[in-house]
């Protein structure tokens, strides 16, 4: 399992969070060695001298008196108390602090414990090694307890701060690839944006740039291509017009050589219908959000007028509405059920039903025929191209790349499968919410 951010924004976000990091790491070590530590250890020296004054004379006949106590107290301001009195002014509330117990314990060659309270004053408490029964009290002035961790919350704000400006940084970086990105998928489904604004990094405006040029290149060629497709269809349809008329006026006898002109020219006329369905820029009509079911119900009623065949539905009456070109998916609902009428000799099953975990919904047209190998199905829906012997060579093979062509433009996926019982089914599967 990768860990790491895949996204450029997310890698730039999470480089400078890493290296920030590692320099609040060495920052904060480095200031706790250096410096925090040294002044602790000096307050700690400093607190040994005073109750090694205490000890100058020989420990073991060391003895609290109320005098020396108030002598000292009155000189230092420290005081030297049992362990009732030193409970009585609150050694019970202070914390012991093993970091300055150990270095008071070196300081004064045995065992000692330090705690540490706080009120008006700081307080240290120390237990010496020398007189174990006796608690003394030393004020710290200045000394704070919550002074013991700035330099944690100084890293921490500093932190946020710079991981904040990092992703705002990258951000800014990013947005203009993103602007790309979204407009290669619109030049891919076949739709051209409005000229990306040129803004970023010399690299970004130099690629923004070159695919402003693309985009207006592949704009024009599909331009061009049009035109040309409209007057190929147009200087065609001429000639072919006036070989109808005088095939008609052929004699009688020759009734089976008319046939089979007018049969000719009729499937020319369908190639060349073929032809401008394809290259017909659908985007032209609008989204709208429409019942599913519904235009399924139109197209199949439409194409069973005059055919002795039977159309089952089988429609989920809980469908969602789906936002749609509905003439552009008319098209693909109708050529999806020609293709199932030509290449098969029973019923027809179209059903319909919701993908709620892909937030889309689906229909599907299922035939008996042949069906098709699972090698040529990737490929039958490039343009010009024919399934084998078993699903017949008729038509110019443009049928299932327009499907595709205005199901991708939906931002939907079409599939072809074949069915255990034999024949095939042609999956469409649409967002709910459109492209």
């Amino acid at each position: 399992m990768n860990i790491l951010p895949r996204s450029a924004f997310g890698q730039t976000v999470f480089l400078i969070g890493f290296i920030l990091l590692l320099n609040q790491i060495v920052s904060y070590y480095s200031v706790v060695s250096y410096i925090i530590e040294p002044s602790y250890q000096q307050i700690n020296n400093l607190l040994a001298k005073q109750v090694k004054v205490l000890f100058i004379a020989d420990e073991r006949e060391f003895k609290i008196s109320a005098d020396l106590s108030k002598r000292y107290l009155e000189a230092t301001d420290i005081s030297i108390l049992d362990q009732q009195q030193a409970e009585q002014q609150g050694l019970k509330e202070a914390e012991f602090y093993p970091y300055f117990s150990s270095q008071m314990s070196k300081q004064l060659g045995g065992k000692a414990e330090v705690r540490l309270s706080q009120g008006d004053v700081f307080y240290f408490w120390v237990r010496p090694p020398q007189a174990p029964h006796i608690w003394i009290k030393v004020p710290l002035d200045g000394f704070k307890k919550k002074d013991l961790s700035p330099l944690l919350i100084y890293l921490i704000a500093i932190g946020i701060v710079s991981v904040t400006g990092g992703w705002f940084f990258a951000r800014q970086l990013n947005r203009p690839l993103k602007s790309l990105q979204h407009a290669a998928e619109e030049v891919g489904r076949g739709e051209f944006p409005d000229k990306i604004k040129e803004n970023g990094s010399e690299e970004i405006v130099a690629v923004t740039r070159a695919f402003n040029h693309m985009s207006q290149g592949i704009q024009q060629l599909e331009k061009d291509r049009n035109f040309i497709m409209a007057g190929v269809s147009h200087d065609l349809r001429t000639p072919l017009t006036r070989i109808r008329l005088a095939t008609e006026m052929m004699a009688d006898t020759e009734s089976f050589l008319r046939e089979g002109i007018v049969n000719d020219i009729e499937d020319m006329n369908a190639i060349i219908d073929q032809f401008m369905e394809y290259i017909r820029h659908h985007r032209m009509e609008e989204l709208n959000r429409m019942d599913l079911n519904g235009l399924v119900q139109d197209v199949a009623e439409s194409e069973q007028i005059n055919r002795e065949r039977h159309f089952e539905l089988n429609l989920d009456i809980s469908l969602p509405q789906v936002m749609i070109r509905p003439i552009a998916i008319k098209r693909v609902i109708s050529n999806l059920i020609e293709n199932a009428l030509r290449y098969s000799e029973g019923d027809i099953l179209i059903t319909s039903y919701s993908v709620p975990e892909q937030k889309a919904v689906s229909f599907e047209v299922s035939d008996s025929g042949p069906g098709i190998p699972e090698q040529d199905m990737h490929r039958l829906f490039e343009p010009f191209t024919q399934g084998d012997a078993a699903r017949g060579v008729e038509g110019s093979g443009l049928g299932l790349a327009i499907i595709k062509k205005i199901v991708d433009m939906h931002g939907g996926d079409v599939t072809l499968l074949n069915r255990k019982e034999g024949g095939l089914t042609a999956r469409v599967t649409l967002p709910i919410s459109g492209q």
